[in-house]
């Protein structure tokens, strides 16, 4: 496929660029239809939801607040009074607005509070939030604090009005894609290889998002979805093009012309991208396990995107290396593959000094790695999930300070009201006694309809208190079952935490299900039972880690105005699950590439220390520059406007950093030093029975070195000759297999005479180069006996000459 995606690259981009536009178009013909669906079957919450659907039906528009507080006097006065009411009144006559209701109305006694200096106006609109035009909640916004002056406030607070500072669409993923462009430019040092990676990821977005846009028509998918898919999909789709680009390069480095070496790609990385995109997506259908419909627009949304991500990787990126050619390597690069041939294969620099740290102190490397990773994890001891609202927002906007206000003239508890559904019994000497139960601030019922009442508590706690939490179990356990009646309490607050204790009680088996899975995927992948069973433990730590740093930034508030992230407080109930999910897919990734390379080298020479050596040696530098680029993706998503936004992108920044900067560059190759051979233990049995899985095949298998004595290993002789035949000497004659592998190197003698070492008869590159001299390559095909084959340099110009190409 990837050598038919190369030689048919133009109907390949504009089969691309087609679906991008055509879904682009329908998307944006269509519309979005997404649907904030947190029910959750057979808990109270939602008994109390479904008597109230069917007692109240819901009117279709969404209901905002307009707070305003004087410094003197009270709300009361003229002169308050005839500021505030021609804005109500305006803002009644607006289009897309169904109702304002007044604290100046005969029955709007309520909306002022006791000391009278704040009141509340509540605006009725005809459209949920997300379907109202966001120039008429600018207009309804503009007109209300129209009316402030000096001692009189006007805040404004809903969900409408939130769609009002939310900072322009795709800001946050503009500045992802800046900070991976700068990552990437510094690590390829070509201006065309940084645009690849960047091109596929933003066709597979495109394509994603706006796939995603459609299917909120035909299922419930949750706002929150595109948000996480963008997320997930900017960071693996920029990665996968970076590991295929990252191996097509250095092919080319090691003399493979472009063609070849991005079919080699592809069969290599390509296949380990496929895998990585596989387990990902495995990972976050594990969500599926936690039985919450909330939770499967999600997987819709980030599955779709990764998938699309896969599929560019590997049709399109391929086309384009096609367009780019040689140009995929920065000039510097092309004039010394000119000057001095194909680079060695053995790797070199800071990658190959830390790997050789490790190797010399594995256990003071493990334990510096395990004491840091223990440490950050401390605070996920402390954890406690809940619900972000608007009092987590910054305290610079409208929103907050609603709250804030709110919370100030009614009690704190008047922004998270509980409603106690009543079915059946007597409702009047239920409210008696809430009104008496500790924690409440007030309570009342409304005119009962079809034989169902709705008490509305108020308790005397934030929606976020753990007290108002304890209010709630107190009304369910005691006072409810006490009365006689039948009943439910429901609500935002109650919602959430239902919402906190089912994904508390299901979150073990969840973890137990993708753990197994990675175990199983690695152990079939890897022939081992201690590489997956390390590869879990690594996985769990990363988590607690990740989480830790979660809960010392978003609950406890370090540095959260720093970030300008709002207000703390608990985490929000869904987020633990879509990170395990993300987490665990993510980690695979890293895993799998560090560890193949890993496994390929034990293959070859049953050399464990080599093996961890040379992995973490070849493969770090990679996988740092693909952590340190969905680190900027991520920490981008703060910009979002989104408080769920901001914890995901923090939370698997941290995560992505302290999985590719501790675990897998120190922990994971000091812990598989320390293990030793041990870390390929498989027994026999299991070994007949498992499938075979080849994560990354072996390069060029006619070339690998025999399994016995009869292997038939041979070698390439000849002499190096100028143009003239006179003999050069001192030429570096380079063996290599087809993939790139260097297998024997050697410098010709006076004469001009060379001889390289060839394991087993097959296909082979044979480069040299000298100086003044043009690098040459050839691929030559070894069959029983040695083979003769002379070479032939040409002089280059003071320009220059690519022999090569």
């Amino acid at each position: 496929m990837a050598r038919w995606c190369y030689r048919h690259r133009l109907v390949v981009l504009l089969m691309w660029v087609g679906a991008v536009f055509g879904l682009g178009f329908a998307g944006s013909a269509a519309g979005t239809d997404y649907a904030n669906s947190f029910s959750l079957p057979n808990t109270d919450s939602t008994r109390a939801y479904d008597l109230m659907e069917k007692a109240f039906p819901q009117t279709s528009g969404d209901t905002d607040t307009v707070v305003w507080k004087v410094d003197e006097g009270t709300v009361r006065d003229e002169s308050v009074r005839s500021r505030i009411e021609p804005q109500l009144a305006e803002i009644g006559k607006m289009a897309g607005v169904g109702e304002v209701t007044s604290p100046y109305a005969a029955a709007g006694a309520a909306q002022i509070s006791e000391n009278g200096r704040i009141a509340y106006a509540q605006i009725t609109f005809t459209e949920q939030a997300n379907a109202v035009p966001k120039e008429t909640v600018e207009d309804v916004v503009d007109t209300a604090q129209a009316a402030e002056r000096d001692g009189l406030q006007v805040e404004l607070g809903g969900q409408a009005i939130t769609r009002t500072q939310e900072p322009p669409t795709g800001i946050a993923e503009m500045v992802g894609i800046l900070a991976a462009a700068v990552v990437l430019f510094l690590a390829f040092g070509s201006l065309f290889a940084m645009l690849l990676p960047l091109v596929v990821a933003i066709a597979a977005l495109g394509t994603g998002l706006m796939a995603t846009s459609l299917l909120s028509h035909v299922t419930d998918v949750p706002e929150v979805a595109p948000l996480l898919g963008s997320l997930i999909g900017l960071g693996v789709g920029i990665d996968y093009a970076l590991f295929i680009v990252t191996r097509h390069r250095r092919g080319i480095l090691r003399g493979m012309k472009p063609e070849e070496s991005t079919v080699t790609a592809l069969n290599t990385s390509g296949r380990a991208v496929l895998f990585a995109g596989g387990t990902v997506c495995i990972a976050l259908a594990g969500m599926l396990v936690m039985n919450m419909r909330f939770l499967d627009g999600v997987v819709i949304a980030t599955s779709l995107t990764v998938v699309l991500s896969v599929l560019a990787a590997t049709t399109l990126l391929p086309a384009l290396l096609g367009f780019l050619g040689m140009r995929v390597l920065s000039r510097k690069q092309r004039r010394r593959l000119a000057a001095t041939g194909p680079e060695p294969d053995e790797a070199s620099g800071l990658a190959a000094r830390w790997s050789s740290y490790v190797e010399r102190r594995p256990r003071s490397t493990a334990a510096l790695a395990l004491l840091a990773m223990l440490i950050l994890a401390l605070p996920v001891l402390s954890i406690r999930l809940g619900a972000t609202d608007q009092g987590n927002h910054q305290e610079s906007t409208t929103t907050r300070q609603a709250y804030d206000l709110l919370a100030e003239g009614f009690g704190p508890g008047f922004n998270g009201p509980l409603q106690v559904v009543v079915a059946e019994g007597d409702a009047d000497t239920l409210v008696s006694t809430i009104r008496t139960t500790e924690g409440v601030a007030q309570a009342a019922a409304a005119p009962p309809s079809q034989g169902i009442t709705v008490i509305q508590v108020v308790p005397t706690t934030s929606p976020q208190s753990e007290q108002t939490d304890q209010l709630i179990d107190r009304l369910r356990d005691e006072i409810i079952p006490a009365s006689g009646t039948e009943a439910h309490v429901g609500g935002v607050t109650a919602v959430f935490k239902d919402f906190a204790a089912v994904t508390g009680d299901r979150l073990p088996y969840f973890v137990a299900a993708i753990i197994s899975l990675g175990f199983l995927l690695l152990m079939v992948a890897f022939r081992s039972l201690v590489v997956p069973l390390t590869a879990a433990l690594m996985n769990l730590i990363a988590a607690a880690a990740s989480f830790g740093v979660l809960v010392a930034i978003f609950q406890w508030g370090w540095g959260t105005e720093l970030l300008g992230i709002g207000k703390e407080g608990p985490i929000t109930a869904f987020l633990p699950v879509i990170m395990l999910s993300l987490l665990f897919g993510l980690s695979m990734d890293y895993q799998v590439f560090l560890v193949s390379r890993m496994h390929e080298e034990w293959v070859h020479t049953r050399d464990n220390a080599r093996a961890v050596r040379v992995g973490l040696a070849e493969t770090s530098r990679v996988i740092n520059c693909a952590a340190l680029i969905m680190i900027c993706v991520f920490s981008a998503f703060v910009l979002s406007g989104d408080m769920e936004g901001a914890m995901a992108g923090i939370g698997l920044a941290a995560a992505v950093a302290l999985d590719a900067f501790i675990l897998r560059t120190a922990l994971v190759p000091a812990a598989m030093h320390l293990l030793g051979n041990s870390n390929w233990w498989l027994p026999a049995g299991l070994e007949k029975r498992l499938p075979h899985l080849a994560v990354e095949p072996k390069e060029d298998p006619e070339t690998e070195e025999p399994a016995g004595p009869a292997g038939g290993a041979s070698v390439v002789h000849g002499f190096v000759r100028d143009a003239e035949g006179a003999p050069v000497e001192g030429a570096a004659v380079t063996l290599l297999t087809k993939g790139g592998r260097q297998l024997d190197r050697v410098t010709s003698l006076a004469d001009g005479s060379y001889i390289v070492s060839v394991p087993a008869p097959g296909a082979y590159l044979l480069a040299a180069t000298a100086a003044s001299y043009g690098s040459w390559a050839q691929h030559v095909t070894v069959e029983d006996g040695p083979l003769v084959y002379d070479v032939a340099l040409t002089e280059v110009s003071e320009e220059g000459a690519d022999a090569v190409n």
